[in-house]
């Protein structure tokens, strides 16, 4: 094998790798759900 069939082949599996970490890092983030601004008023006015 050339020294580029090597490269390609150790560039494809770096990117594989990489994109399955990021996947486990996201799944283990805790997304919070943004305040909407209206719904935030509709509950102080809910709140006397």
């Amino acid at each position: 094998m050339q020294i580029w069939h090597i490269l390609i082949i150790i560039l494809v599996l770096a990117i594989i790798i990489g994109n399955i970490l990021l996947i486990k890092h996201s799944a283990k983030m805790d997304f919070k759900k943004p305040i909407d601004e209206d719904e935030l008023k509709s509950d102080q006015q809910k709140k006397p």
